[in-house]
């Protein structure tokens, strides 16, 4: 069960629909449903679509409800996140507590806390975040992104896995060299985290004054107020890889507090993937993930990313050495073949 419709989300993406192939092999069949339809997804995150919206959280209601008839030929719930996007967790209190049923919950970021944007000001305050707490406690099994959010989850269960958002490193993510002035410092994201670049804009404002490159956004909105150097490009998945090759210097700036605590550094993960140096702001997984000085650098305060930013711009060596090295340890411990026993684990 997904707030999303298959292969739309980069959370379901990343974290469970790359196992789908082997799970068909281990077990003996399963069944996909989405909250959201395609077609409520193609305007969920445009201004306007009122009515809708509003028909397709209704149909989604409609759907999970029906769904509960049939539950009793299945083994296994697993539910990423929530089983609704609004209202208190009935469905996953009636999956648990009426059918009995074994749910896998699965969460990536630290939703137990609410977090408001201009987009989602109103069902900000209609999702009942407090809702999370009580599915953990209710659930089977829980999957979770990192260890803050492990800490979270075993204050209320004793099943709790961790299970790192992952990358397909054989078949999706793979390098593709490029040689090319200016160097390209690189961004990828959604809306809602296009405020941490703020944290960048002087630096690269300093940067540009004796450096030449190109900061390059790839996201589903351009900011509001471009950055020195900006090249916009939209972020489609079918060019998605491409895109990111373009960049040579991978860059996730973060706030330091609980919902920055509990992202699981997926940014930071696709870079290293792609063979890019990333520096990152040091905070919750982001510091796991990339050792400083090894897959990229650290980076606390402006003084920090202009200096490894330039350090990093002038030595193509450098780029090369700390990329070879990221993309070994991606394989090695967040890559698709290492956690897979891992994550089919879940279902025993």
């Amino acid at each position: 069960m997904t707030p999303y419709p298959r292969d739309t989300a980069g959370s379901q993406r990343f974290r469970f629909e790359q196992y789908l192939p082997s799970l068909s092999e281990q077990c003996e069949s399963y069944d996909y449903q989405s909250f959201i339809d395609q077609n409520t997804w193609s305007v969920l995150y445009k201004k306007g679509y009122a009515l809708k919206k509003a028909k397709g959280i209704l149909l989604g209601f409609l759907r999970r409800f029906w769904m509960l008839r049939n539950l009793k030929v299945y083994d296994f719930v697993f539910i990423h996140r929530e089983a609704a996007p609004i209202g208190p967790p009935i469905i996953e209190w009636l999956i648990t507590r009426v059918w009995r049923k074994k749910v896998i919950y699965d969460f990536d970021d630290a939703i137990w806390l609410r977090n408001t944007t201009s987009e989602n000001g109103l069902i900000a305050w209609l999702k009942f975040p407090g809702k999370v707490n009580h599915i953990i406690s209710w659930s089977y099994k829980i999957s979770a992104g990192n260890q803050f959010l492990m800490d979270q989850a075993t204050s209320y269960s004793k099943s709790v896995v961790y299970n790192p958002t992952t990358i397909d490193t054989e078949h999706r993510h793979l390098p593709d060299s490029r040689v090319g002035n200016p160097i390209v410092i690189g961004w990828t994201g959604t809306h809602s985290t296009l405020k941490y670049l703020e944290v960048l804009r002087r630096s690269l404002e300093l940067l540009s004054e004796a450096s030449d490159f190109e900061f390059l956004v790839i996201a589903d909105k351009p900011p509001s107020l471009p950055f020195p150097n900006q090249r916009f490009i939209a972020w489609d998945k079918q060019n998605e890889i491409d895109d990111l090759n373009r960049i040579d210097i991978g860059v996730m700036p973060l706030v330091d507090d609980e919902w920055a605590w509990g992202k699981c550094g997926f940014k930071a993960l696709q870079f290293m993937a792609l063979e890019k140096p990333v520096l990152v702001s040091p905070v919750g997984v982001n510091t796991q993930i990339v050792e400083h000085g090894i897959h990229g650098f650290h980076c606390r305060s402006e003084k920090d990313w202009v200096t490894h930013l330039n350090d990093l711009l002038k030595d193509v060596e450098l780029r090369k050495s700390i990329g070879e090295m990221s993309r070994k340890k991606v394989i090695e411990q967040y890559s698709v073949e290492s956690n897979r026993k891992n994550f089919l684990s879940l279902f025993e």
